[in-house]
Formats: C-alpha cells, sequence, structure tokens
C-alpha cells in the first residue's frame, strides 16, 4: 500500500512538472546576465555596510590568489612554506595599500590599523573634493551664480518675446566691443542657451549669459545683478495671470536693487487695466507698453494708409536707419525749420527739451537751445554730421496747390477680439468723411460686443454687423469682399474662442487663402491688414509681397528693445502710437512734388517743411527707370534689383543713393527710410512720401495741419565754393563743399 501510494505521488507530481507551466520555465530560463544584475542590485539595496564587506571578499578573492600565484612563480622567492607565506602577506599589503610590514603580531596589527586610517582619510578627502566640484559644476548648470557685471542688459522671464530682443539687442551692439546679455527664466540654463542658439544663430560680439529660476523671487533676480545694468526688460508672461506675474516681477525687480541702483525698466501688459498697476511697480525709472493699445493703433492706421506697417518695421529694427537723439551742438540756435536741411544724411524729426519733454515736429519757428537735443533718423548715433553746405532745392518742382480730400471709403473687419473695439474707434476718428464699416463675426458673444460697439453714441462712421464665418469660402464670396477698400483680418484669441473649430492663426491662414483665391478669380487686389500671433506664421501667409502684417508680439518686442537702448526714445514712442498730436502718415507724391520728373530729395523735404510736415522717406509702388536727358538720374529706379554706382532701385523697390548706401540698405517693398537728400528720384503718380504730420481723416491733412506758403529762395554760393564763417549749419571758410 505504501508503494503504490508513493509511485501514485510520483506519477502526479511527473505530470505536474510536464504541464505548459513547466514547460514554459524550461523553455524561457532567466539570462545569466539578468541573474548577475539581480543578485548585484540585491548587495547593493542592502546598504554600505554590507557592499563594503563584499568589496573587501572580491579584493581578497582576487589578490590572495595572484599574490600566492606570483611567490611560487618567482625562481628567486623564498623556498621555505614560513618564508612564502610572509612574502605573500607582503605583496598583499602592498597591493591593498596596508603596508604589509612584518614583525610581531601587535606590530603587524597597528600598522594594518595606521594604514586603514590613512587610506580612509585619504578616501574620504578625494570624495568630499569631487562632490564639491561636482555640486559647483551641478550649480553652474542649474544657472545659480551671481553675475558680475556691469553695463549689461538683463532680460527677465522667458517667451517667445525672448528670441526678437535678442536678435535686435545683437544687432545693436554690433559696434561695442564687450556687450553682455543676462537673461532669468524659469528653464533649464542649458536649454535656454540652445533655444537662443537655435532662433537666433551667431551672437557676434555680444555674451550671453543665461540663469535659471522664477522672476517673482528678488534673491533669484539678484543673481543678474539688476543694480548694476544698463537697462532691464520685462518680458510678458503667457496664460491668464500674465500681466499679474509682469506686476510681481517688477515688485521683486525693486526688492532686489532696493537702495543700491536705479537702472530703467521696459515691461508691458496685455490688458490695459493693469497698466496702472505696472507704472506704480516700475516706478519712476520704468516704462510700460500697453500691447493692446499700440496694436489696436497701428491696425487701425494701416488700415486707412495701406505700407503704414512696412515704416513702423523700418523704423523699430536695428537693420538699417533708427531714431536717435544727438546732441545740438554748432547748430543751437537754429529754428527747426533750418534743422530739416541741416543733414544731408540724417532726417530731423523733432526735438527733446532739456526737461524732458519731446516736441515732434514743431512750428518751423521754434528755436533750437544749447541744452536741447535733436530727435534724428540715422544709421547710428555718429552719422548725424551737418551738412557744410546748402542743399540744392528745386522750388519749381513743389506743388502749391492744397491737395484734394481723400473720397468715402468701404472698410471690412473679418473675426473679432478684444482689440477690435478700440481698433473701430481709431478707425471712426481717422477715416474720411462717408465712409462706412461691416463686421462679420461668430458666436453670440462677439456678435453682441460687435453690436454694443456699432451703437455707442458720436458714430462718424456708420457700423454693420453681420454673423458669418470668416472661414468659409462662400459666406466671404455673399459678401462680396471685393467691393471693399480697405479689410481687416483679426484672429480669434484663445484655442477655443467664440466656439469655433479654428482659431488664432490659423483661422487668419485660412481666411487668408480664401481672400487670395477671390483675388485671382477677379483679377483684382485687395488691400488687408492682417493680425497675427506669431511671427513664424508670418511666413506661411498666402499674402503678396509687401502685404501689411501686424504681429503684437513683435511689434512690442521691437519697442522694448528700442528704448532699452536710449531711455529718451520712449517718450518719442508715446508721441508717434498716441491718439492725439502728430503721427507718421504715406500721403501721395503728387502732394508734394510734381510727378514724371527727377527731383532732389531736398526739394521733397522743402515741400514738406512749406506744409508743416517733417518728410522721413518714400516708398514707390512700382519699378521704373528713371532717366533724365537720357542718362540714370542718381536715385533712381532700376531694373536690375540691385544698386548701381549711382544707387538705384532694385526689384524689391529699395532705392540706392549717391553716397553708396543704397545697396547695403535697400529696404524692400518699395520703403526707403532715411534717404540721402543729394539722391534724385522721380515718382509716379502711385508712390508715396512718408512724413510726419497732424492727423487727419483724408490725405488732405486734418485739423491743425499748416497751410501751403511761399518760401524765399535759398541763395546757393556759386560752384565749388565754400561757404563764409557766417553760414548756417557749421559751414567754415575753406571747408570743401560736400558734393551735390
Amino acid at each position: 500500500m505504501a508503494r503504490r501510494r508513493a509511485r501514485h505521488a510520483i506519477q502526479t507530481e511527473e505530470r505536474r512538472l510536464s504541464g505548459p507551466e513547466s514547460r514554459v520555465r524550461t523553455e524561457r530560463p532567466a539570462p545569466a546576465w539578468s541573474r548577475t544584475r539581480y543578485w548585484f542590485d540585491t548587495i547593493v539595496a542592502r546598504g554600505t555596510a554590507v557592499l563594503i564587506g563584499w568589496l573587501v571578499l572580491m579584493c581578497l578573492a582576487v589578490v590572495v590568489p595572484a599574490s600566492t600565484a606570483l611567490v611560487w612563480a618567482d625562481k628567486d622567492g623564498p623556498t621555505t612554506l614560513s618564508g612564502r607565506a610572509l612574502a605573500v602577506w607582503v605583496s598583499v599589503g602592498q597591493t591593498l595599500k596596508i603596508g604589509g610590514a612584518v614583525g610581531s603580531p601587535l606590530y603587524v596589527l597597528l600598522s594594518v590599523v595606521l594604514a586603514l586610517v590613512a587610506l580612509l582619510f585619504v578616501s574620504t578627502l578625494v570624495s568630499l573634493i569631487t562632490t564639491g566640484l561636482n555640486d559647483k559644476v551641478l550649480a553652474l548648470r542649474r544657472g545659480r551664480s551671481t553675475v558680475l557685471e556691469a553695463g549689461h542688459t538683463v532680460l527677465l522671464g522667458w517667451s517667445d518675446q525672448v528670441f526678437p530682443i535678442v536678435s535686435e539687442l545683437v544687432a545693436a551692439n554690433a559696434n561695442r566691443r564687450r556687450a553682455v546679455l543676462a537673461v532669468l527664466g524659469p528653464k533649464d540654463k542649458a536649454e535656454m542657451e540652445d533655444e537662443i542658439g537655435t532662433a537666433v544663430g551667431r551672437l557676434g560680439r555680444t555674451r550671453l549669459i543665461c540663469r535659471s529660476g522664477v522672476t517673482t523671487d528678488p534673491a533669484l533676480v539678484s543673481l543678474v545683478t539688476p543694480e548694476t545694468a544698463r537697462a532691464v526688460l520685462v518680458l510678458t508672461h503667457d496664460g491668464e495671470n500674465g500681466d499679474a506675474h509682469v506686476v510681481k516681477t517688477l515688485l521683486a525687480l525693486e526688492a532686489a536693487v532696493r537702495g543700491r541702483g536705479r537702472p530703467g525698466v521696459v515691461a508691458a501688459v496685455r490688458d490695459g487695466r493693469h497698466k496702472r498697476a505696472a507704472d506704480l511697480a516700475a516706478g519712476p525709472h520704468g516704462h510700460v507698453l500697453n500691447i493692446e493699445d499700440v496694436t489696436a493703433r497701428l491696425i487701425a492706421r494701416t488700415s486707412c494708409e495701406p505700407g503704414l506697417s512696412l515704416v513702423y518695421r523700418e523704423l523699430l529694427d536695428f537693420d538699417g536707419d533708427e531714431i536717435y537723439t544727438v546732441p545740438a551742438g554748432p547748430l543751437a540756435g537754429s529754428t527747426f525749420g533750418a534743422l530739416l536741411s541741416a543733414y544731408a544724411d540724417s532726417s530731423v524729426i523733432g526735438l527733446l527739451r532739456a526737461g524732458g519733454r519731446v516736441e515732434l515736429n514743431p512750428p518751423c519757428e521754434s528755436v533750437l537751445g544749447a541744452e536741447d537735443r535733436i530727435v534724428v533718423i540715422t544709421e547710428d548715433d555718429d552719422t548725424a554730421v551737418p551738412s557744410r553746405v546748402p542743399l540744392p532745392v528745386d522750388h519749381d518742382a513743389i506743388v502749391a496747390a492744397p491737395p484734394a480730400p481723400r473720397a468715402p471709403e468701404r472698410f471690412l473687419l473679418l473675426g473679432w477680439n478684444p482689440r477690435a473695439p478700440r481698433i473701430i474707434e481709431q478707425l471712426d476718428g481717422g477715416v474720411p468723411e462717408g465712409s462706412v464699416l461691416v463686421v462679420m463675426a461668430e458666436g453670440a458673444d462677439h456678435l453682441g460686443e460687435a453690436g454694443r460697439c456699432a451703437r455707442l453714441p458720436g458714430r462718424r462712421m456708420p457700423v454693420t454687423v453681420l454673423d458669418g464665418d470668416v472661414t468659409d469660402p462662400d459666406v466671404l464670396a455673399g459678401l462680396d469682399v471685393l467691393t471693399f477698400d480697405r479689410a481687416v483680418v483679426l484672429g480669434y484669441d484663445g484655442p477655443e474662442a467664440g466656439g469655433v473649430p479654428l482659431a488664432g492663426d490659423d483661422r487668419t491662414l485660412v481666411t487668408l487663402l480664401h481672400l487670395r483665391a477671390l483675388e485671382e478669380a477677379e483679377g483684382r487686389e485687395l488691400a488687408v491688414v492682417t493680425e497675427m500671433a506669431d511671427d513664424r506664421n508670418r511666413l506661411l501667409a498666402p499674402a503678396r509681397e509687401g502685404a501689411d502684417f501686424i504681429v503684437g508680439s513683435r511689434l512690442i518686442s521691437l519697442l522694448m528693445t528700442q528704448i532699452a537702448e536710449d531711455g529718451n526714445l520712449a517718450a518719442v514712442f508715446d508721441c508717434l502710437f498716441a491718439s492725439t498730436g502728430d503721427t507718421l502718415h504715406l500721403r501721395p507724391a503728387g502732394d508734394y512734388v510734381l510727378t514724371g520728373r527727377p527731383v532732389g530729395y531736398a526739394t521733397v523735404v522743402e515741400a514738406g517743411r512749406r506744409r508743416g510736415h517733417c518728410v522721413i522717406g518714400y516708398r514707390l509702388h512700382t519699378v521704373r527707370a528713371n532717366r533724365a536727358d537720357g542718362e540714370a538720374a542718381t536715385g533712381g529706379a532700376g531694373a536690375a534689383g540691385g544698386a548701381g554706382a549711382a544707387g538705384g532701385t532694385g526689384a524689391a523697390g529699395g532705392t540706392g543713393g549717391a553716397d553708396g548706401r543704397g545697396g547695403a540698405d535697400r529696404p524692400a517693398c518699395g520703403v526707403r527710410i532715411n534717404p540721402d537728400k543729394r539722391e534724385r528720384v522721380c515718382f509716379g503718380p502711385e508712390d508715396s512720401v512718408i512724413v510726419l504730420a497732424p492727423p487727419g481723416p483724408g490725405a488732405a491733412g486734418g485739423p491743425g495741419e499748416q497751410p501751403v506758403r511761399d518760401a524765399a529762395p535759398v541763395v546757393l554760393p556759386a560752384p565749388g565754393r565754400p561757404l563764409g564763417p557766417s553760414a548756417p549749419f557749421g559751414g567754415r571758410e575753406g571747408a570743401e563743399p560736400s558734393p551735390a
């Protein structure tokens, strides 16, 4: 019975072992390497003491047999067993750095203890040094060391603004020997450096220093030493609480520099309701920009005068000519009207009084004081040099008759966002009498807000609100958009704004595609102003060259950079973007000089002076071949697209100058800012002159525009004869005249 039970148990166990689970285990044994790693992980997890014990055992397991083999293999070694054992002990002691001393047991024990103590001390010292160096390297990589610089520029925060700002600062610092840019952002130091390097490229002479940390902590803000900086730029913050983050950063900056310095601060907020709080946090040395207001003003102005966004872009970036303030110098005591022709290659647009007040395009009788500064558009801060000879003016080419007023126009606003009411308000005060506006939006909230905006009392321009999807080609075709004179395409803010499937720049791009298809089908063009949130999407837009794109974040970045480089420009840009006062305009060239004949640019400046306008450049509508008496006119339009010896207009519409600057700084789309007044240019009926003039609803000028008046002719010296000591603009006896 017992044998049968044992046999039955053995058979049952064999059947169990031959089952599927057994086959799996025998077919897939664990690899030896995996078992070894698992054993090692188990040893390490049991603690330092166990790990040291195993390390000692492994060393002895290797060293003792190897030492024994060496002693037994040595032909000159000891022959007795005790002698060989002693030799093995000496070899093991020397290998393990415990001396291997011989003598009495107590002496050997003490020598081993001392050797172990010395070994422990050296190992601990090496470990401490290694740990300290690793911690220091890790701290440097984390960006937590203090920046010991002075005269540097500080950027607080991280957003898409950082890339255009760094790019513009690199261009502005091209002529500086040692320029430093310190960035404090909530990202890893190496990550910020890589992103900036990828987006901006080579930094030239500018050295970039990145530090990691939140910008609302005064202790971390102190890492970039803002108290010794020449300027501090607080970047906008994404999210609903972005403006609150900007205000907290400004407060942290004030706490970090309290009592140690007063750097110039430039910041920007998205919502105008938060600007007052940001102004208080920035302090008396701070300047806060309102993104919504500035963007809305530029959209409205560009809608009335297509191409104006290109003018602002040329003025605000550091590629070409920019706005500077220069001391009065020898021109002190001159009138503003005389200053307009005082420089051959710089354009005067206003005065900066000694008390800090800016006067853009003041009356021609305004006198420049010795402590005042001149606001000029020039290539660099040291290129504004007064001309030694008066510039030639063709008085017969100046148009004396007042320009005809603009006819009423039809405006179309596609889309809706928080800036739309401000845009409509600006349009209402700047369009010709009798103009109308049609708004097409989608979503109950947007339609309700648009309706309330249309019903506001005191409107000069009737506003009609329509419900429709601006991304639907049938809706646009039914609207007959090509019958309008001007169109503005706005993007819906936020990923789900208005409850529409497309929003933001995606919706804008689709709308532009449909508008472009309608233009090609009808064979005519529509003046479209497009607002975008991301400047990279501008390159994807299906629009013709020279179209107006307004990217609010980039515009504010350029403004912040200009103000950071010269704090005096804050008041200048306040005046340029103000709702009242003199602003930039594109006026027909035929309102100033005769078209179809080459004239000197100094003549255009003089024609603007007679109307009370500052002429700062022009825009050519098409590329033409300017000819005078069978020869190319200086500064005329060239068909080859590049500037020749005398200078010419490239295919993009830029013009070259007599001084050879045209080929290097030829802008695109026909816009030329601050040309040399000795150039000659032939305007066509569709060309424009860029002027700083009082605002008004039409090309004829609004209220406050000065009437056209005759001026006494300028008496020029004989060719080659220098001016005497009493000549204006710094002329002196014996000076060589500049080429006319």
